[in-house]
């Protein structure tokens, strides 16, 4: 069993960090260990009795496996009660009402927690476990967790992922950390000091030197490391692998591109706004499209579908995870490739996956972003249907390239030509650069 010894110094770095801010952001790169070193942390200021009771919002999966096994992996943590509450209802108040040191909720339950225990709330302690998804201060979590500030002595924000989006998304962060003393009290307050407003204020973009003023500000509340700079690292070799649609279908989809209308199976389709439109060239373009709000699709192309096959068989003996954007997706790439597992909540498939059984695991990067090691079970990524999001984007190739990893590995972007898939990946690859 691993001992505080086996620490590297920089997740000691981290500890120190907590220890020292109440309030502040571990914006660590995956595979860094930032569980490791909260969880530390979280014994220390126990034992030293400036804690007492501990919460932490995590994603679904991260919730129900990753806090409670990481502290009986390490011998100077296993004395650390966690409690998981997730679940139905009456599983998570049985849940909370145990005598534990760690409350671990998922956090699309942060609300229900705020609703029913706010006025009994005593958990002294927060920690958000990938916090970019605090990042919109519209939302009803942000909001419900916001009202709760009052009663809370130390914040702990840990993301791989700060700003997927742009500067924009710090803000909501930051406030949970100081109630906006650095980045001013109200987002339309930031916004008006730091970026300009596009055309019709949908865009917002920094002003010249804004950037560096932003992390001036917020330099002492986060702390920051780059997995390169700590890791030894297998390659990663990033690979666009473009492909050509039928020419009747990419007339077919320039026409619906420029008409927002278009007929499949005697279905007429049409595409009531751009951000509609969007979404359904990308369906196009990974080979079939919804025809109702029923989720009725008709294929379009077999394009990528024969891509993939070319890949498998160009890489005989390699086990393949492939990421997947919609329920049409994954059910023709079942139909085509009948080796295929989908990635499931079960830890089984994880398991099989890691001891190298199974051939292909499809998955959605929504749910396959965050807190699992896939490492072991293969080192060749394909990314067939793409999505806008920067977050899961990394997040799900770092299911893979991760410490642990003894190959280098491939991540192979399946690219419609002249098509919206080269425009996502050059949004991905912007975003990427501006978070950096």
């Amino acid at each position: 069993m691993l001992s505080r010894g086996d620490l590297h110094k920089y997740q000691e770095r981290a500890v120190d960090f907590i220890l020292k801010e109440q309030r502040g952001m571990l914006a660590l790169d995956m595979g860094l260990g930032k569980s490791v070193s909260t969880l530390t942390a979280i014994s220390d200021m126990l034992g030293a009795m400036i804690a007492s009771k501990v919460l932490v919002i995590a994603p679904l999966r991260v919730a129900n496996s990753v806090w409670a096994q990481e502290a009986g992996a390490w011998s100077h943590l296993n004395h650390l009660r966690v409690s998981v509450c997730t679940g139905p209802e009456k599983a998570r108040r049985a849940a909370l009402s145990l005598d534990a040191d760690v409350y671990v909720i998922n956090r699309e339950n942060i609300m229900w927690l705020v609703e029913n225990y706010g006025r009994r709330w005593d958990f002294d302690t927060v920690i958000i476990d990938e916090s970019s998804s605090f990042k919109n201060s519209s939302s009803k979590r942000f909001k419900a967790l916001k009202k709760m500030l009052p009663a809370i002595e130390r914040m702990v924000l840990l993301t791989g992922t700060p700003s997927p989006n742009g500067l924009l998304d710090i803000w909501p962060q930051m406030y949970l950390i100081d109630y906006g003393q650095r980045l001013g009290r109200t987002l339309t307050g930031y916004k008006q000091r730091f970026f300009e407003q596009g055309y019709m204020g949908y865009r917002y973009t920094p002003r010249a030197g804004s950037a560096d003023r932003i992390h001036e500000l917020i330099g002492d509340k986060v702390i920051h490391m780059a997995a390169e700079d700590y890791l030894d690292l297998p390659d990663r070799i990033d690979i666009e692998q473009r492909i050509d649609m039928p020419t009747k279908a990419l007339s077919d989809y320039k026409d619906f591109e420029r008409t927002m209308l278009a007929e499949l199976d005697d279905e007429v389709v049409e595409a009531t706004t751009a951000a509609v439109l969007a979404n359904k060239l990308l369906q196009w373009s990974n080979g079939a499209m919804y025809t109702d709000e029923n989720k009725n699709w008709s294929e379009t192309h077999k394009a990528k579908l024969d891509a993939l096959a070319d890949i498998v068989d160009d890489n005989e003996g390699e086990n393949i995870l492939v990421a997947y954007n919609y329920k049409s997706d994954l059910e023709r790439l079942l139909a085509r490739f009948p080796q295929a597992r989908v990635l499931d909540k079960q830890q089984d498939t994880i398991d099989a996956w890691n001891r190298g059984e199974i051939q292909m695991l499809l998955a959605h990067p929504a749910s396959a972003g965050h807190g699992l090691n896939l490492q072991r079970g293969g080192a060749l990524c394909v990314w067939f249907g793409l999505n806008w999001s920067l977050e899961y984007y990394q997040q799900f190739n770092a299911r893979l390239h991760r410490q642990g990893q003894t190959r280098p590995v491939r991540i192979v972007h399946v690219v419609c030509k002249d098509t919206i898939d080269e425009r996502v990946l050059g949004v991905l690859r912007d975003k990427d650069a501006v978070q950096g």
